[in-house]
C-alpha cells in the first residue's frame, strides 16, 4: 500500500496552512507527498526558504507515474474548499483522503461517497498515515473499484457531469420517479437506470445483486421481416415460425412485417396452437419503424427475455432452447449464435469489422440471439438521435449499434453459443446480406458510431458455451440437444 500526493504549495493565501504542512508526511518510501512552490506568475517573488528544497525533491517525481501507482491521494484544499486533485484521484483509481473540512462533495445529495473516500480533519494532518494505515485490504479494494464506477459514469465528460445535473433536479420535480441509492451508486448507474421503464430494480438485467434477482420465465420472439416472400412450407419464414413454435419456452410470437410485398394472410402462416402470434406492419414513412422499429419497446412484449431473429435465420428448436437457457444464466448480455469481430486497423487509423471466422468475437448479431427487453427501452429513450439517424439512414447496422449499447452498459462482452457458422437461408439471392456495400456501410457505422460513444465499449472474448457433451464420443442418445450435435458445423 502506498499514498502520495504532489500538489502545489501556496506560499501565501487561502489554502496555504494545509499544503505547507504537507512536508511533515513524506517520508519517501510508502509516503510520497511532495509539493512545489511554482504556482503563479509571482511565485518568485513570494517564496519562502523552504521552496528550493521542495522544488528539487518534487522534480525527483514524475506526477503521473506516482498518480498512477499510488493507493491512497491526498486531495488538500484549493484556493477554495475543493481541488481540482479529487478529479485527477478518481480517474486514476486513487482513493482521494479529503484534507478540506466542511467540502460538500460533488452530488453528495444522491451519491454515497463514504463508498469511494476518505475523509481525514484538515486540523489534524499527522494522525492521517495511522487512519490510512487502519483500512483492510478488503475495504481498500471496494473502495478502489467504487472510484472507477462513479468516475466512469458521472465525471469522466463534461456531458456526462451535465447529465448527471439533470438528472438530480429532474427527480426533484413533483411526481417524477426517483432512483433509490443502490441506482445511484452501483453500475450501470442512474443515467442508464431509467426510473421511467421501472420503479423497482428487480426488473433491470443488470442489478444481479438485488436479493431473489430471477428473470421472468419464457420469451417473446420478434422476427423481423425486411424482404419478405410468398408464404409456403418450403420458405425460410414458414420453418422458423415453427421451429420457434415448438419452442417449450415461448411466450408469443411478433412478426414485424417491413417488407413492400403485402402480409400473408392469417390462414398462410403455420397453426401456433396457444401461442399468440401477432403481425405488425411497418410504415417505412414513421421514424420508429425503420430498421430500428425492431427494437422498440412494444407494449405486446411482457416477457423479460426477447428472441430476435431475422426473417431467414434457420435455427432449430433445440438451438433455441439451449440459447434460452444460457440467456437466463446470464440475462445482462445479448446470447446468441451468429459472430462477428471489431479489431484496430493501424494502417487505416481506424476500426475495422471483419466477420471472418477468428478466435473471438466482440458482437453477437441480433438476426440469431436473446437479450433482456430492458435495451428495447434504453435503445429507443436513451440513445443520442445522431446513432439512431445514421442507422435509419444507411438501413443498416442497428444490431452492431444494439451490442454497443449492451457493451457500455454492462462492460461485458456478449456469449455466444455452439459452434454453427451458417444462420442465414443462402437460398434468397436478395438478401442485403449478399450485397457488397453492406460489409462496407457496417464498417463506416462501427466508426461512427465508437465517435459518439466517445470510446470502444465492445469487449473481445473467446468464450463459446455449448451443451453438455457436445462432440464428446458418446451415443447422442445420451445427450439433451441430439439435433444441435447434427447441425453444429
Amino acid at each position: 500500500m502506498s499514498w502520495g500526493s504532489t500538489p502545489i504549495r501556496y506560499v501565501h493565501g487561502i489554502g496555504s496552512e494545509t499544503r505547507n504542512s504537507l512536508f511533515h508526511l513524506h517520508n519517501a518510501r510508502d509516503l510520497v507527498l511532495v509539493t512545489t512552490c511554482r504556482h503563479g506568475k509571482s511565485w518568485r517573488e513570494l517564496q519562502d526558504a523552504r521552496c528550493d528544497e521542495d522544488n528539487r525533491e518534487y522534480d525527483r517525481y514524475d506526477y503521473e507515474m506516482l498518480l498512477q501507482n499510488s493507493t491512497f491521494c491526498l486531495v488538500p484544499r484549493g484556493r477554495r474548499l475543493g481541488s481540482f486533485r479529487f478529479l485527477e484521484a478518481l480517474q486514476a483509481g486513487c482513493i482521494p483522503v479529503l484534507l478540506s473540512n466542511s467540502w460538500i462533495l460533488p452530488f453528495q445529495s444522491v451519491i454515497d461517497w463514504t463508498q469511494a473516500a476518505i475523509w481525514a480533519d484538515e486540523r489534524l494532518l499527522l494522525q492521517v498515515p495511522d487512519v490510512i494505515r487502519s483500512i483492510s485490504a478488503s475495504r481498500i479494494l471496494a473502495l478502489r473499484q467504487q472510484t472507477q464506477v462513479l468516475w466512469d459514469r458521472y465525471f469522466s465528460s463534461i456531458e456526462k457531469i451535465v447529465f448527471t445535473t439533470f438528472e438530480i433536479i429532474r427527480e426533484r420535480l413533483p411526481d417524477y420517479p426517483q432512483r433509490n441509492g443502490l441506482g445511484w451508486n452501483s453500475a450501470p448507474g442512474a443515467l442508464l437506470t431509467l426510473p421511467t421503464y421501472s420503479d423497482s430494480l428487480r426488473h433491470m438485467p443488470f442489478h444481479m445483486d438485488v436479493q431473489d434477482y430471477q428473470p421472468g420465465p419464457n420469451f417473446t420472439a420478434i422476427i423481423f421481416v425486411q424482404i419478405g416472400t410468398s408464404l409456403t412450407p418450403n420458405t425460410a419464414l414458414y420453418r422458423l415460425v415453427k421451429s420457434t413454435i415448438r419452442s417449450q419456452f415461448v411466450d408469443r410470437i411478433i412478426i414485424l412485417w417491413a417488407s413492400d410485398r403485402p402480409v400473408p394472410s392469417r390462414k398462410r402462416w403455420p397453426s401456433t396452437g396457444q401461442i399468440p402470434l401477432n403481425v405488425i406492419q411497418s410504415n417505412t414513412n414513421e421514424d420508429r419503424t425503420s430498421i430500428s422499429q425492431r427494437f422498440y419497446p412494444h407494449q405486446l412484449i411482457k416477457t423479460d427475455a426477447i428472441l430476435s431473429l431475422d426473417e431467414d435465420a434457420i435455427l432449430n428448436t433445440e438451438e433455441l432452447d439451449f440459447a434460452y437457457r444460457v440467456w437466463r444464466d446470464f440475462p445482462d448480455r445479448i446470447v446468441g449464435y451468429p459472430a462477428r469481430a471489431h479489431y484496430w486497423d493501424d494502417g487505416k487509423n481506424a476500426w475495422g469489422y471483419t466477420s471472418k471466422w477468428t478466435n473471438y468475437y466482440s458482437i453477437v448479431l441480433t438476426g440469431a440471439a436473446f437479450y433482456h427487453r430492458y435495451y428495447n427501452y434504453l435503445y429507443t429513450n436513451w440513445l443520442s438521435l445522431l446513432l439512431l439517424k445514421t442507422v435509419q439512414q444507411s438501413s443498416n447496422c442497428e444490431d452492431i449499434l444494439m451490442n454497443f449499447l449492451i457493451s457500455h452498459v454492462t462492460r461485458k462482452p456478449p456469449i455466444k453459443v455452439t459452434q454453427r457458422k451458417g444462420y442465414k437461408d443462402r437460398e434468397s439471392g436478395r438478401s442485403p446480406w449478399n450485397d457488397p456495400d453492406h460489409f462496407i456501410q457496417r464498417q463506416s457505422c462501427l466508426n461512427t458510431f465508437a465517435a459518439v460513444f466517445g470510446y470502444m465499449p465492445l469487449l473481445r472474448s473467446n468464450l463459446r458455451l455449448d451443451p453438455v457433451l457436445y462432440r464428446d464420443p458418446v451415443s447422442n442418445l445420451r445427450k439433451k440437444y441430439h439435433q444441435i450435435e447434427l447441425v453444429g458445423s
